[in-house]
């Protein structure tokens, strides 16, 4: 299914209760701080691409159709009229006048044109107009005339006062205040025949039409000039525009004459029929005093003393609109007869000769209004009336009236949903309506429809969606079916249609559907597009849906190719939530109730506006970076990276009213979406090629041909192609670098692998030679040891045999004799050479024992060292007494001697503090 897209902004433009009943076309207002320049625009002037040029206060305005830009002068003098021609847009100002030309980025330069005058001086003259005709452009003063053509300025210096030119004829005609119409021939005046007729009248404006010249006057009104001679015009239209002082004319190309006025805004003048319309601050218009106008296909555009104004002639919806709030939110609209009926929430009212009445007796809220069995009924929160012309029956006085539903098979029967219950109604013969409450259900009922004759669904506000089975002659409930959240995601607010004979549910935006077969509620496919969707008119073959997101979009379709999607701002703000409704005024109009009023949309005119209207292909208005604007006459561009961090396109279509967009992008970062407004930011976009295509969009959703820029994102600084080399050189920098360092690391490593080798050789044979050391140690120890336990025991057995001749003194016969033996035994105890042989031996294993101990003890005897040394050797009392060659006492006694020397105390072994001497 196709979906479209269009986007109307409409203001309010319909007149107050009591005034007609003409539904007017709409208006957008641009208010000053819109287009944030002066109040007042002089002049108007619409090229042939659309785009709007304003002679404002403050300078000229330009408009695109997305964005309002304000030109000054270079002596900010006010712009007072604007004309454009070819590429060019001429503006005149006070004692100054030049043309604008498009720079290659979308910006407006000036040029003067007055450097070209000779031999002329202004006289404090302020050009009004500018009139475009052949090759020549001519400026307009109150007091001259000025042809520019070939770089040259021809000055014409009338004796009168000149209010106006035109075209006419081919020939340019000119007006004198108070002395009538000149034309101009061979750059001289000439006064037209007949004069007198606009003696003493002032001509404010004047324009070619129906094959004349239509003449507009300040206070006379109008006349036609045509072939050589003065016709009247329409009397009636000419008392207005007599009444409201004419100031500009504008013929449209319906046929109809547009006449801005200075006190009662414009008038839409139909010269075949004869009427007019009236657009004024009471029907929308910003104020009452028009200063210029201007037109562009379908639409035109109103310089106003405060404001500009755009109004579509010949647009497909228009509005009646209270302005009063006497009306009230329109809740409903019914027309029978060519009579329309309006309920509201202050009552209900009708059209009596196009003025809108009120029915006396009928206030409060009307929620209903429909023709049932050729009667106008409508439902009152006081009951249900009947409406004929301008009377008002009261049918029931059950409270509420929501909604009629007809009773299948059955002839003017009827059931009605109220603030109590349902109600049947059935129509006799007589014209008469029987009214009676249906037994079994007591709650309020807005939603209603029937599933077979006898079976009704109904949907309470907060308490679900009931199924009730009716008696034969429906005046009671036999059955009921209560469907909750068991089978709906939320029972608050359901909806309830029938559908194509369904019977069709929406819950939180989802849609389901009845299904009898199986007695279960069900999704419905078929309107899956239309989640979160309101269903205002169906009729199963016609639907409009409306978006319930903010932007409040109607969407109108058949569900099959035929679909076409309205947006527009101020017909959103106007529609009352959960109150909306379209009613079918016939086969291609129907009514949309607002708040203030009611909608008509006119299906075929928009079809038709759609299928003649050709897209045009936007335009690129703005295209800059964060430096720079860049030149829209190209579409290729490069963007240097540090510049890409927010790119800003903006495109217009000012050939359409507000147009959708819908953009691509393609390229390292993709997106696509439509848009309402043409401006496009993209941030921080990665570097790349890329390729933007925007096109326009229609209603009927179809694209115009695309307009394709490409641009290129350079890369950054440091991903660029010198920076790529570097990276490169460095790469290789580095990749030598680290050969390098890895060859020095594998020197270093060789140099102290070959170092520790070294070091392990030195540690091994130091260990060797250690192992050598203590192997020698130990042996000279064990030596040692050997040696003083060999010469202990040989002084211990010589002590034995002195003490065996001790005992057998008396056998010795000879007592020299044994004496010289006990001596010659001594002598061996005490002999030197074994404390020599042992104190090499011991010194060689303990280098400076005796003498760190001397050094320590001072006071030692040799006696001491002996001992000390044997202690150090770890030997028992037992074991020194026969190298010293004392006894054990002896032993203990010298210990005891040399722990004094020493300062042990008798908590300390002495041995041990010995053998821990160094």
């Amino acid at each position: 299914m196709r979906n479209g897209y269009y986007i109307i902004f409409l203001l309010v433009l319909l007149p107050f209760i009591g005034t007609a009943q003409t539904l007017l076309p709409p208006i957008y207002n641009y208010k000053v701080f819109e287009y944030n320049a002066g109040a007042q625009n002089w002049g108007l002037s619409i090229d042939e691409n659309g785009h709007v040029y304003a002679a404002n206060d403050k300078g000229l305005l330009s408009y695109n159709g997305e964005e309002w830009i304000l030109n000054k002068l270079p002596n900010n003098t006010v712009v007072r009229s604007v004309a454009t021609n070819k590429d060019r847009v001429y503006t005149g100002s006070y004692e100054e006048f030049g043309y604008w030309e498009k720079s290659d980025i979308g910006q407006l330069n000036y040029t003067s044109l007055t450097s070209l005058i000779k031999n002329h001086t202004f006289t404090s003259e302020e050009f009004w107009q500018i009139l475009p005709f052949k090759e020549s452009v001519y400026f307009r003063s109150f007091s001259t005339l000025y042809k520019y053509e070939g770089e040259k300025i021809m000055v014409i210096d009338p004796e009168f006062v000149v209010t106006a030119l035109a075209v006419y004829n081919n020939e340019v005609y000119v007006t004198a205040k108070n002395e009538g119409l000149y034309v101009l021939r061979e750059n001289q005046l000439k006064s037209i025949a007949n004069k007198e007729v606009l003696k003493n009248q002032t001509i404010t404006d004047m324009v070619p039409f129906d094959n004349g010249l239509l003449i507009g006057t300040q206070l006379n009104g109008c006349l036609l000039f045509k072939d050589d001679a003065f016709l009247p015009f329409n009397t009636d239209m000419n008392n207005r525009l007599k009444e409201h002082q004419l100031n500009k004319i504008l013929p449209l190309d319906t046929g109809e004459i547009v006449f801005g006025t200075i006190k009662n805004g414009i008038y839409i003048y139909d010269n075949l029929k004869g009427t007019s319309r009236n657009l004024n601050r009471n029907t929308g218009l910003q104020n009452n005093t028009v200063l210029s106008l201007a037109k562009f296909n379908d639409q035109f555009w109103a310089g106003l003393e405060s404001g500009i104004d755009r109004i579509q002639v010949n647009s497909p919806i228009t509005f009646y609109t209270d302005h009063t709030g006497s009306l009230g939110t329109v809740h409903d609209v019914a027309i029978k007869d060519r009579t329309t009926y309006l309920g509201s929430n202050t009552g209900i009212y009708y059209f009596k000769d196009d003025e809108l009445e009120f029915f006396e007796g009928s206030q409060g809220h009307v929620w209903d209004v429909e023709t049932i069995a050729n009667d106008v009924l409508v439902g009152h929160n006081t009951g249900t009336f009947r409406l004929e012309g301008d009377r008002l029956q009261k049918v029931s006085n059950r409270a509420g009236g929501y909604q009629f539903v007809k009773v299948p098979e059955r002839n003017n029967v009827f059931l009605q949903g109220t603030y109590t219950g349902v109600s049947k109604y059935e129509k006799e013969a007589s014209g008469k309506w029987d009214t009676n409450s249906i037994l079994g259900i007591d709650f309020p009922v807005k939603q209603l429809c029937f599933e077979d004759n006898r079976t009704i669904w109904a949907a309470h506000h907060y308490k679900g969606l009931f199924r009730f089975k009716l008696n034969e002659n429906l005046s009671a409930v036999e059955d009921k079916v209560t469907f909750g959240t068991n089978v709906l995601p939320n029972i608050y607010n359901v909806k309830l249609y029938r559908i194509k004979n369904q019977i069709v549910i929406q819950s939180e935006g989802k849609w389901y559907k009845y299904d009898p077969l199986v007695g279960e509620i069900v999704l419905l496919e078929e309107f899956e597009p239309f989640t979160d969707m309101s269903l205002i008119y169906e009729d199963g073959e016609h639907f409009w849906f409306l978006k319930d997101t903010e932007t409040k979009e109607l969407l109108y379709t058949d569900l099959r190719e035929n679909t076409i999607a309205i947006s527009e701002a101020q017909l959103n703000q106007r529609l009352m939530p959960d109150m909306e409704r379209a009613v079918r005024r016939n086969d291609s109009t129907y009514l949309i109730t607002l708040s203030d009023g009611f909608a008509q949309m006119n299906l075929i005119q928009l079809k038709r506006h759609l299928q003649g209207a050709a897209i045009p292909v936007p335009e690129l208005s703005v295209f800059s970076d964060d430096a720079k604007r860049h030149a829209i006459t190209e579409s290729d561009f490069e963007i240097p990276f540090i510049d890409a961090q927010d790119l800003r396109f903006q495109f217009s279509a000012p050939r359409m009213v507000q147009p959708r967009y819908y953009y691509t992008l393609q390229g390292p970062l993709e997106q696509q979406e439509y848009a309402t407004v043409g401006t496009l930011n993209f941030q921080n976009l990665p570097h790349g090629s890329y390729e933007l295509r925007a096109h326009t969009v229609s209603m009927d959703h179809k694209k115009s041909d695309p307009k394709i820029i490409t641009f290129n994102i350079a890369p950054p600084w440091y991903l660029s192609k010198l920076s790529m080399l570097g990276y490169l050189l460095l790469v290789i920098a580095v990749i030598l670098g680290v050969r390098w360092y890895n060859r020095q690391k594998l020197k270093r490593k060789h140099e102290l692998l070959k170092i520790n080798l070294e070091r392990e050789q030195e540690e091994r044979l130091a260990q060797l030679e250690k192992e050598k050391l203590e192997r020698e140690i130990k042996r000279k120890q064990t030596e040692l040891a050997r040696t003083t336990m060999s010469v202990a025991k040989k002084n211990e057995l010589i002590l034995e045999l002195k003490d065996l001749m001790v005992l057998n003194k008396d056998a010795f016969s000879n007592k020299q004799r044994y004496r010289s033996l006990t001596k010659k035994l001594d002598g061996s105890i005490n002999e030197n050479e074994d404390w020599k042989n042992f104190e090499v031996n011991f010194k060689e294993l303990h280098d400076d024992f005796f003498d760190n101990l001397l050094q320590q003890f001072p006071k030692l005897t040799p006696k001491d060292l002996k001992l000390c040394a044997y202690l150090k050797m770890n030997l028992s009392s037992k074991e020194i007494a026969p190298l010293m060659a004392i006894s054990i006492r002896g032993v203990e006694i010298h210990r005891y001697r040399l722990r004094k020397k020493l300062g042990i105390d008798s908590s300390q072994n002495l041995s041990n503090f010995l053998i821990k001497f160094k």
